[in-house]
């Protein structure tokens, strides 16, 4: 690692402080609340991982007979809510004359490791969720798209026709990949997958990926041992694919139920068998000191370690808990909902200890063993 990784350290220290602090005021427990969108959302017990125990989710209950959005404005008007405004416009701070973080590497990077983010989505959740994932971490990828079921070009929000619902998960991600590959290759290198609930720390992950190879047959996330030979990965805390393992599933795997089903069953699982059967490797997407970056839950969740049973049996590390087991520079949690979001962004990227400056962590090469 070069120089240059070590010096530069108070954008990487402020995430660091910020995210420790998320820890401990941060909840993992489900909003229950009237969307704005008319959909209701209730917390109960579903289907886990197929096929497996059950997990907490966010269940929509009823649809909304509210016309869609025309734009912009009429999407972040339906977010002012009384009482206690969710609105994108309470979320925009306007100190940027008085930050002095020294974001250049950031910025370097920004150039040298191209990021697509396709974020899951759906109609009721435009004006609520994934206008949260737009106003906060969203905006730091090189390219952003929705993936929707029908297209909202005032969002804007890709339609794939596919249907809505859990049981067409695995057809909405086949499509969406082939989408960003008929449309984006070129333009980048690394393809992340997340859901609308998923918080990215984009600036870590072009980290993790900055000494990988794009050209290799690889993918990267939260690591489950089951279903799969090699295994799979968690579809909410999200997944990274390069740009030769894009390639292989929009060449060889798309459509071709030799290798990849079109729909049906979980789709994290069923992409992970697509990845194997196309020779992509589901590779260790720890930091040096074999801690966890990317998260399938809130990082509550993963501080204290309130897992659901199935958790120990799925995940590949043995479902460790608390900050030591968590890299510093983590790159995703899910169950993240509306209000947290735009609290996380505060947490890491406004929130700083006066007076406090730290370098720059070398967590993408383990530590050499002394004697």
């Amino acid at each position: 690692m070069t120089n240059n990784w070590k010096s530069r350290g108070y954008f990487a220290g402020g995430i660091a402080f910020g995210f420790v602090i998320s820890f401990l005021i941060t909840s993992n427990s489900v909003l229950k609340i009237e969307q704005i969108t008319g959909t209701r959302y209730i917390s109960r017990e579903t289907n886990g991982p197929s096929p497996g125990p059950s997990k907490q989710s966010m269940i929509p209950r009823g649809g909304s007979n509210t016309e869609p959005p025309k734009n912009q404005h009429e999407l972040e008007k339906k977010l002012e809510v009384q009482g206690g405004s969710t609105s994108p416009k309470d979320m925009v701070t306007h100190d940027e004359k008085y930050h002095h973080d020294d974001d250049q590497l950031a910025k370097e990077m920004y150039n040298k490791v191209r990021i697509l983010c396709w974020v899951m989505t759906s109609p009721q959740n435009l004006a609520s969720k994934a206008t949260a994932v737009k106003k906060t971490w969203g905006k730091r990828c090189n390219v952003l798209v929705f993936m929707s079921s029908v297209e909202n070009k005032a969002f804007p929000a890709v339609g794939l026709k596919t249907e809505e619902g859990r049981d067409h998960l695995t057809a909405k991600t086949m499509h969406a990949f082939k989408y960003v590959y008929d449309h984006y290759f070129q333009e980048c290198d690394w393809f992340l997958k997340a859901d609308d609930d998923t918080y990215v720390i984009v600036e870590n992950l072009r980290f993790m990926l900055s000494e990988k190879n794009t050209s290799e047959p690889v993918f990267y996330g939260h690591h489950f041992k089951v279903i799969v030979k090699q295994g799979y990965f968690s579809g909410g805390a999200g997944y990274v694919l390069s740009k030769e393992a894009l390639r292989r599933f929009a060449t060889k795997g798309f459509h071709n139920n030799q290798y990849c089903r079109e729909d049906g069953g979980a789709e994290d699982a069923e992409m992970g068998k697509c990845m194997e059967g196309l020779g992509v490797k589901a590779s260790d997407s720890r930091d040096a000191l074999g801690r966890s970056r990317f998260h399938c839950f809130t990082p509550l969740t993963h501080v204290d370690g309130g897992y659901p049973d199935w958790y120990y049996q799925y995940d590949k590390y043995g479902g460790k808990k608390g900050v030591a087991n968590m890299s510093d520079y983590a790159i995703t949690f899910h169950y993240v909902d509306v209000r947290t979001m735009y609290a996380l962004d505060y947490y890491v990227y406004h929130l700083r200890p006066y007076g406090i400056a730290s370098l720059g962590q070398d967590l993408n090469v383990k530590p050499k063993q002394t004697n």
